[in-house]
């Protein structure tokens, strides 16, 4: 048995620990690999922290591509192979004519929760544009979202499986900057980072639309530091890298933008 009290002791996402907790027990009983639901970037990131002193087990998150946001976990005993393909995804396509009624992520997520699928079963989505969306799912709810999922906004779609090849992902592209600083603020470095002036970027952070280490931030205050991560949906990644004094005692600030 796993020291359960000890991996929960001040969990944040204590429900989601739980869930791969058992999971891991029954990795455990079983010595066959088990798959969670789809995880968020900060759930992901506490189990990592919380299941890293466990030898025992060993984890592997997948999400269909490399930059995505939403994984499923798959779990196993450390003595077995294990391999982001064991990580069972399934893409669907949800095609229609968007053309005069655009849809964003939100109302491609509000539609396929309406048919009554939790948010678990749901990895990233990416729309395109006027001729749709592709969503990552888990298997089990495909065949009834390709029966279900007939419309979104007020566009007639099409739902079907297709080939995990077949998705549209654009391959990240990073810029490397450096930037100096009066301060170390979040609209300070994001600002720079993104390209975008202090004003807006305190807009986009007053509104929620600015993530750190993938939690929403909503004071442009907000101090960061190297190793961490700025991201804003539609906008990208920066990565806070190594930050060093001047003689003028500002601070300089070397920064990876992905997007």
């Amino acid at each position: 048995m796993l020291p359960r009290e000890n991996l929960l002791k001040g969990a944040e996402h204590r429900e989601t620990l739980v869930r791969l907790i058992d999971l891991a027990e029954q990795a455990l009983k079983t010595w066959e690999p088990v798959t969670s639901d789809f995880l968020s970037p900060p759930e992901w990131m506490e189990v990592q922290q919380r299941f890293c002193g466990l030898t025992e087990i060993q984890l592997v998150a997948w999400g269909g591509y490399p930059q995505a946001e939403r994984q499923r976990v798959v779990v196993a005993r450390s003595e077995l192979p294990l391999t982001s393909e064991q990580v069972a995804l399934t893409v669907l396509a949800i095609a229609g004519n968007f053309l005069f009624d655009t849809a964003s992520h939100q109302d491609f997520l509000g539609a396929i929760l309406s048919t009554g699928i939790v948010r678990e079963k749901v990895g990233d989505i990416l729309v395109l544009g006027e001729r749709g969306a592709q969503a990552i799912v888990a298997p089990d709810i495909a065949t009834f979202l390709e029966l279900n999922l007939t419309q979104v906004r007020s566009v007639p779609v099409k739902t079907q499986v297709i080939a995990l090849d077949e998705l549209k992902v654009s391959a990240p592209r990073q810029k490397e900057l450096t930037t100096v600083e009066a301060s170390l603020r979040l609209d300070a470095i994001a600002s720079a980072g993104f390209g975008l002036s202090r004003s807006k970027m305190t807009e986009l952070i007053a509104a929620g639309e600015v993530r750190v280490n993938w939690k929403t931030v909503t004071q442009a205050s907000t101090p960061l530091k190297s190793g961490d991560l700025v991201a804003i949906r539609g906008k990208g990644r920066l990565t806070v890298g190594e930050i060093a004094v001047t003689k003028k005692a500002r601070y300089r600030v070397q920064l990876s933008r992905f997007y």
